[in-house]
């Protein structure tokens, strides 16, 4: 067992390139899975840098210089996020607050409604059952409501890191867009020389992150404004805030669908019951999924479709794990960089093509 894994070690790390690779990928391990809370702005900052740099080549390439285009793409991302902090944000509290004080009311709903179970289907319905599914559905409830009391406790210290990440974010923002070619090469400067592969896994994975993130914002918004419009045409309650959960939601690849379905049915079925808005709403919300899985991420993410489904969710389990949010958004980009290190690793057939060669 043990020379096995000598050989293997030797097949795979026997190209100093190789190691150097490990080394690298271990170093940002570690220092974004310790200090990851530290960095945490930076880190955010990189991400809306590559999805501010796509507009400003753009502009660069209509003649404007780097400077200024730098500077109007930042200004209108700033005009954006303050549009949406003091436009939608508060809507959506409203909502959050009015979903609150209806909950109640939706739960004596459906406590009458499995009260009366028995009533209307005496041989399937067991009433100590019943009884237990009550009584545990009201401790979530008491818990929940719990919850909400210590998140609003903590919203003071939320709000203070809001304010840090309002001036600190636009302004990593603006130097790493403005400097990215001065500090890649400080970057790289501090690099191991034996980077061949490394380089070589960067390149492959640099235009695809830098689509991914493009191409997942521009999902989020397209699906969340087509739920909104669905919501909206049909009257459903709190249409906005299900509308972004919907819209957030595409950040979990297939489980994400799944888990915001169901505040969306449960609340269309305590306004309408089972009646024919509610079959209407679902099949209409049911169709912009569809389009959302069929067509629109087979055309925004068609390398990163390529993935197995169970490699997905093995990705969106362990990358979540690891690094909360962020490991979920990444976990597409960072199971495809699992895929590209190994298939760049040396292989016993690579060693055997360069011992040949060496040997001619």
């Amino acid at each position: 067992m043990f020379e096995m894994i000598i050989r293997w070690y030797k097949r795979r790390f026997s190209d100093p390139h190789a190691v150097s690779l490990v080394a690298i990928l271990l170093f940002g391990f570690i220092t974004i899975y310790f200090f990851g809370h530290l960095i945490a702005p930076l880190l955010v900052a990189i991400v809306l840098s590559y999805l501010l740099e796509w507009p400003v080549n753009r502009l660069s390439k209509l003649g404007l210089p780097r400077l200024a285009s730098v500077l109007v793409v930042v200004s209108a991302f700033i005009g954006l996020m303050l549009l949406a902090l003091f436009g939608l944000i508060p809507t959506i509290w409203k909502q959050i607050a009015s979903l609150l004080n209806d909950m109640p009311n939706m739960y004596t709903t459906f406590q009458m409604y499995i009260a009366s179970l028995p009533d209307r289907f005496p041989d399937l319905a067991d009433l100590q059952l019943i009884e237990v599914i009550m009584n545990n559905a009201q401790t979530k409830i008491l818990g929940m409501g719990d919850t909400i009391l210590r998140g609003s406790m903590a919203s003071l210290l939320s709000i203070a890191t809001l304010g840090v990440y309002l001036v600190l974010v636009p302004l990593l923002i603006f130097f790493l867009l403005k400097d990215k070619t001065e500090l890649i090469n400080m970057f790289s400067g501090i690099l191991p020389q034996n980077r061949r592969l490394a380089t070589k896994v960067w390149d492959e994975m640099h235009s695809q992150i830098s689509n991914y993130i493009r191409g997942k914002v521009v999902e989020i918004v397209i699906v969340g404004v087509a739920s909104y419009l669905v919501f909206f045409f049909f009257g459903l309650r709190y249409p906005l805030l299900l509308a972004v959960a919907v819209g957030f939601s595409v950040l979990i690849p297939y489980i994400g669908a799944v888990a915001v379905t169901v505040p969306v049915v449960l609340v269309a079925l305590f306004q309408w019951g089972l009646g024919p808005q509610f079959y209407w709403l679902v099949i209409a919300y049911g169709i912009v999924q569809m389009l959302d899985g069929n067509v629109l991420v087979p055309v925004l993410f068609s390398e990163a479709v390529n993935l197995h489904p169970v490699a997905i969710i093995v990705a969106v389990l362990v990358f979540g794990g690891l690094w909360g949010f962020w490991g979920v958004f990444f976990a597409i980009p960072l199971a495809t960089l699992v895929k590209a290190v190994w298939h760049a690793l040396p292989s016993t057939d690579d060693n055997d093509k360069q011992n040949q060669s060496s040997y001619y």
